[in-house]
């Protein structure tokens, strides 16, 4: 028989505020102005632009609300409500404007330079470099990349590529190997490069979506599993396989049809440089490096002045009915969202900031001379125990962010790795680590390549104190075969 039993278990569980502003946090400087744009369409309390003159003001926003309420009388849809408000809470606050730039670097306008229009095949060169593969991966990746078309598909089999290889370069690999090298390219931007097929370049920006969205899931699902039916239109049949209704279908139909199917340029071999657009600039002012956000594109923003007055007008109001209650809840709901809407901005804009100025306290000597060599071993517990934030907050912020140095533009996650003891006493990155056992490798005696145990040796001779498991670790993760494998006659 089995017994049941009552148990007490505390669930935490995101507010949609919440969601929406991890979602801010997430994406980056490329994609804010068409967040923003978004914003504006979809709520008339929210405005962009410097507030009015007060005289300027007075008169345009009563015009405006006049219209406005007679608007709202007209087509308002009803909802049953005994809620009263406050007409102070919103006649005059801290929300009516928000600077995106000035709160942040108010000296001298720093013209930032965004992204113009760059050739795709030197773009995934150019990432192709923050690997650190390993010399036989890196031929293999750069083959790969002079494979993909205008369009940033790569239509030819890899049995093809590999002969490619091995005729005119006498370079022995398999499909396997290529494979391997491939997954890795696909991880460059835009979103869906490298893809065999549309399927394949549509589940490449899917995977790169916010998972806390159910639609995300539904059209990973779809893509891959049910895409056959999908290009047929067989959505009863996706419906019934999925188990979702037709308003969740909808709109994981809508966020797949608004992807890119052609992730490269297919017209001029060139693709917008979105992904060079830097979220953080790095300024050298003479005595001392300084970070500023990249904020250019974003428009300054707040709250509209008519609808507060419309607001306003309630409160003096003698009519209380039914139908002024309902237009004023719809007034609040936009006054209050527009206002949370430039509180989440600003905070997005205080936490980018606080989060990239303790990763450039802690590499302060990479930044002056962009030497590998001087990177710290650094973790994401380490900057957010500094800047008091979440782990999983500061890790959204460093999984696509990117910042503008004298070296280039630099992934935020470029910056974090390991930390491995030396005989001195000091900690060094893994990053140097690796590039020594690199070099070693790099130069051994092909026909006796040295093994992880030959190397544990040497780092050790070097001061590294490394063990053997972390020396395999740290060569699988660059790519090198073992040293059997790597053995030439």
């Amino acid at each position: 028989m089995q017994k049941q039993s009552l148990q007490l278990a505390q669930q935490q569980k995101l507010t949609p505020q919440q969601i929406q502003y991890i979602k801010l946090l997430q994406i980056p400087t490329a994609e804010l102005d068409a967040r923003i744009e978004e914003e504006l369409e979809a709520n008339p309390a929210l405005e962009e632009g410097e507030e009015l003159p007060e005289k300027q003001e007075t008169d345009e926003t009563e015009d405006y609300a006049n219209e406005a309420s007679e608007e709202l009388d007209d087509n308002f849809e009803k909802k049953n409500t005994d809620d009263e408000f406050d007409a102070s809470d919103y006649a005059d606050d801290d929300f009516s404007g928000y600077k995106m730039q000035g709160d942040f670097y108010e000296q001298e306008e720093y013209d930032a330079p965004l992204a113009s229009t760059t050739n795709l095949y030197e773009s995934l060169l150019n990432q192709l470099e923050f690997l650190n593969l390993s010399e036989r991966k890196n031929t293999i990746a750069k083959h790969l990349i002079g494979s993909i078309e205008n369009d940033g598909y790569i239509r030819r089999d890899l049995y093809a590529i590999a002969n490619d290889l091995a005729f005119t370069q006498d370079f022995e690999t398999d499909e396997d190997e290529i494979e391997e090298v491939l997954f890795k390219i696909q991880e460059f931007d835009p979103a869906g490069i490298g893809a065999r097929d549309l399927a394949e370049c549509l589940y490449l920006q899917l995977v790169r979506k916010d998972e806390l969205e159910a639609e995300v899931s539904h059209a990973k699902s779809i893509v891959k599993e049910y895409f056959e039916e999908f290009s047929k239109k067989q959505y009863e049949r996706i419906k019934q396989r999925l188990g979702i209704g037709d308003e969740e279908l909808k709109k994981a139909i809508d966020l797949i049809t608004h992807l890119n199917p052609k992730p490269g340029d297919s017209s001029a071999g060139e693709v917008k440089s979105q992904y060079l657009i830097p979220d953080f600039i790095l300024v050298n002012t003479g005595n001392k490096l300084e970070v500023v956000l990249n904020s250019k594109n974003a428009p300054e923003l707040r709250v509209s002045s008519a609808y507060r007055e419309m607001f306003e007008t309630y409160d003096k109001s003698t009519k209380k009915d039914k139908k002024m209650r309902e237009a004023v809840t719809f007034v609040k709901q936009k006054l209050d969202s527009a206002k949370w809407f430039i509180n989440a901005i600003q905070q997005r804009q205080q936490t980018l900031l606080k989060t990239m100025n303790a990763i450039l306290k802690a590499q302060y000597d990479y930044f002056l001379e962009g030497e590998e060599s001087k990177l710290k071993p650094m973790v994401l517990k380490d900057v957010a125990s500094v800047v008091d934030l979440d782990i999983s907050t500061v890790s959204r912020i460093a999984s696509n962010k990117s910042v503008q140095t004298d070296f280039g533009v630099i992934p935020l996650k470029f910056f974090f790795s390991e930390g491995i003891s030396t005989d001195s006493g000091e900690d060094v990155s893994s990053r140097e680590v690796k590039s020594v056992i690199k070099e070693m490798i790099e130069a051994e005696e092909k026909s006796k390549p040295l093994a992880d145990e030959k190397l544990e040796e040497m780092l050790n001779e070097k001061g590294y104190n490394i063990a053997r498991r972390t020396v395999a670790k740290y060569r699988e993760q660059m790519g090198i075969p073992v040293a059997r494998l790597r053995k030439k006659l």
